[in-house]
């Protein structure tokens, strides 16, 4: 195997348990994004823009739908004969196969596949947030400072700064220090989660660590090991656009933070380009009493009634009389005449009736989830069926195929959930 100077892992395996029913059937990577991407479209570009063309995704939950997305990895430039791109698995070693335990964990159970490049940089990335980055200038920021580590780091504000995990540097940029969600931090750099090692040295933290934690985690325990033994760790200043997409809440910003007039985020320029496999779509179509403002519309779409400030997926149909404000609808969706959608996340391939009515009332947080559902945004789970002529509140979940008989009176409250039990076949009916 011909030897390559630096490969990329891909941790792409997390449930996204944060995310709701938009994960129920689905690894968070696998989201879409800004109407045809995916978020895992956005590393994976990144690589490929950066001259980075060996990437091992390593996948554990509900992979499905990502390793179809990925395939071959063709819209990246990723489809070689020596590189490109290869979706790592958990799988049997010996007598019994194993989950990757943590993040590190998942990295060391795949050492033999990063061995067969003998590479001298392994850059580690994860496979759900959303940005733009050269990792080749960061790769050479770590050669010019002689790293062990390198680690990416973004200045947020200081009110922010207790949400993440930090890391305090010297003047030269170098990591003497790290704080967990501090509730008084030192400073205001937070870990991005993107690394570059020498391979030699997280080769060998990999082993001595897997000893001691089964569920070896970078940032719990593979990085402070490494400070500790004093390995030349530098935090590497990032300033563009990044964003988690970790929460119903920043997914919903970050689709909005795209049809700003001047957005801070630009899918259209013509360089650093994000790819994505898109099917070949015929051009959007818009009725004689058609109206959009400030949205993004895919391919395949008809809009017949008015779209305001939303994102619409490939094959969206939003027939006469209907008003979309504010909001998320994914791929496939059908939005029936006269009915009002506001503040609202529609996941792939759901039907909404004729006079329905989402998101007004209170805004009332979640009666079974508070925490996941507080800000105002109604979550529909993909394939869901809504009846024609009820109204729903803010704060709600629907998951399934729902009947009249289930709105009390015709109406969801805000803060209630209709989420259907699965059948034999898997399917919410």
């Amino acid at each position: 195997m011909r030897k390559k100077e630096m490969i990329a892992m891909l941790l792409a395996g997390g449930q996204g348990s944060r995310l709701g029913v938009l994960t129920s059937n689905k690894a968070k990577p696998a989201i879409p994004f800004g109407g045809k991407y995916r978020v895992i479209d956005f590393p994976l570009s990144n690589c490929i823009n950066s001259g980075v063309d060996t990437v091992g995704v390593l996948t554990q939950y509900q992979p499905l739908t990502l390793n179809q997305h990925i395939g071959i990895g063709t819209p990246w430039d990723l489809d070689r004969r020596v590189g490109g791109v290869m979706i790592l698995s958990p799988h049997v070693k010996r007598e019994s196969g194993e989950w990757f335990q943590g993040t590190a964990d998942a990295i060391y159970q795949n050492v033999d596949f990063i061995d067969q490049y003998n590479p001298d940089y392994v850059l580690i990335l994860s496979g759900d947030h959303i940005y733009k980055m050269d990792y080749s200038r960061m790769l050479a920021f770590h050669k010019k400072n002689n790293c062990d580590v390198s680690i990416a780091a973004l200045t947020v504000s200081w009110e922010e700064a207790s949400r993440f995990g930090l890391m305090n540097i010297k003047e030269d940029s170098r990591i003497y220090e790290f704080e967990e969600k501090p509730p008084e931090p030192k400073s205001n750099l937070a870990n991005m989660g993107i690394y570059i090692f020498r391979w030699d040295v997280l080769r060998d933290a990999l082993e001595r660590d897997n000893k001691i934690h089964p569920d070896s985690d970078f940032g719990k325990h593979v990085l402070p090991l490494l400070l500790e033994e004093g390995k030349r760790m530098y935090a590497y200043p990032f300033s563009g656009y990044w964003r988690d997409v970790g929460t119903i809440d920043s997914y919903w910003m970050a689709n909005m933070d795209l049809i700003q007039t001047v957005p801070d985020f630009n899918l259209y320029e013509n360089f650093d380009k994000i790819y994505t496999d898109a099917d070949h779509q015929p051009p959007l179509y818009t009725g004689p009493n058609a109206e959009i403002t400030g949205s993004i519309i895919s391919e395949g779409s008809e809009v017949l009634g008015h779209v305001y400030n939303s994102v619409l997926g490939p094959g969206v149909i939003v027939e006469e009389g209907a008003t979309v404000s504010d909001s998320i609808i994914m791929e496939e969706c059908y939005i029936g005449k006269d009915t009002t959608i506001g503040r609202c996340i529609i996941d792939t391939g759901c039907t909404i009736g004729d006079g329905v009515t989402i998101g007004d009332g209170e805004n009332i947080k979640n009666v079974h989830k508070p925490l996941l559902y507080d800000t105002g945004i109604t979550v529909i789970g993909e394939h869901s069926t809504i009846p024609d002529n009820v109204s729903i509140g803010k704060n709600c979940v629907i998951f399934g195929k729902t009947e009249p008989h289930d709105y009390l009176g015709g109406r969801l409250e805000s803060g209630q959930s209709i989420v259907k039990p699965m059948n034999a076949n898997g399917v919410r009916a």
